[in-house]
């Protein structure tokens, strides 16, 4: 059976559901296909003491500032869950659920959307599926016997209590785990460089910010400040905090290889290890559009904001800065998914 809307969104988390907003805005026809099974995108999936960087204020998308969770500044993820289904229902946004797209194809006029309850033909297609559902693993020469997963899978510290725990990774998910696993493993925390922490009174709100004015900067010609980048990697919220100024988040330069029961450097030195935990980063998962063909020898789809430059009639959104300025972020994304909804309804006209 196939179905038809004039534009298809792939993905129901916040970048869809922000794309949403302005397509209803600006009364294009619309559906959203999402393949979980419940609303709340990737946030559903994160590990249990996860909190937002920033207050409810600042972590809204479009329309509807997110409300204040009762006893927290940084609202955590089980409130954005909540946040985000209420937005649905807010706006009563058409979301089909669980609809998993497996391609992407021409078809004359319109783009086939190719999923497995049935196809769309749309006229433009949003690709708003985001990075949680292909986490980065690197290539790392030799063989462990032990437990490896991945950010993605992290939910407790209760899961890894009285191990050995070797965490790899110097950026906010790297530091939050390992705050986490601080207190009741052997933790050994492994980082590219040293850790940078960002100032302790800045938040996601002084980030949001320096990513504005570096936006602005490059709009105008002007040179580029690196925005974020220039004041660190780790938020220092507070768990990392805590368990920092407790000496607890002592990192420890990459080990060059694996050996069966844990890592080594490359002066021989080894640290034995039950579980590693990567936190190692995501890529874009945008399998769903090879048919397309667009992807660079490097497997980057070029875009002019977020416009493919292969396929007008497509647009990608929520991907990162290649996708437009924090369109990774709750706050951010709005401002892409305003541009891509208007280019868009220039397109259909």
């Amino acid at each position: 059976m196939t179905s038809y809307a004039d534009v298809v969104v792939i993905g129901g988390g916040q970048a869809g559901l922000a794309a949403g907003y302005h397509l209803r805005r600006l009364g294009v026809d619309f559906v959203i296909l999402d393949a979980q099974p419940t609303p709340g995108g990737a946030w559903q999936h994160t590990w249990d003491s996860l909190h937002l960087f920033s207050p409810a204020s600042y972590s809204s998308l479009p329309g509807w500032l997110m409300p204040a969770q009762a006893g927290e500044v940084y609202p955590d993820a089980a409130h954005v869950v909540t946040y985000l289904s209420e937005y649905e229902k807010r706006y009563e946004l058409p979301v089909q659920r669980p609809v998993r797209v497996s391609g992407v194809h021409r078809d004359g006029a319109r783009l086939h959307v190719e999923t497995g309850s049935g196809g769309w033909r749309a006229r433009a297609v949003i690709s708003a599926t985001g990075t949680w559902w292909r986490p980065f693993l690197p290539a790392i020469p030799g063989r462990f016997d032990g437990r490896q997963l991945h950010t993605a899978d992290y939910r407790s510290p209760r899961d890894f209590a009285g191990q050995r725990v070797v965490v790899v990774g110097g950026g906010n998910s790297g530091a939050q785990i390992a705050a986490d696993l601080a207190y009741d493993t052997e933790l050994t925390w492994v980082t590219q460089r040293p850790p940078r922490f960002l100032a302790d009174d800045i938040d996601g709100r002084a980030l949001f910010d320096a990513a504005t004015a570096r936006r602005r900067a490059l709009e105008e010609g002007r040179s580029d400040a690196r925005g974020v980048a220039s004041l660190g990697d780790i938020v220092a919220v507070p768990p990392v905090r805590e368990a920092r100024d407790r000496g607890l988040l002592q990192a420890s330069p990459m080990f060059h290889r694996l050996v069966p029961d844990g890592i080594q450097w490359p002066d021989g030195t080894r640290a034995p290890a039950d579980s590693i935990i990567w936190c190692t980063g995501f890529r874009p998962a945008l399998s769903h559009l090879a048919p397309l063909r667009l992807r660079g020898t490097r497997g980057h789809i070029a875009t002019e904001g977020t416009r493919a430059l292969g396929e007008s009639r497509l647009h990608l959104l929520g991907y990162g800065d290649w996708t437009g300025p924090a369109s990774a972020t709750l706050i951010g994304v709005g401002r892409s998914a305003r541009d891509a909804a208007r280019e868009i309804r220039e397109l259909l006209a």
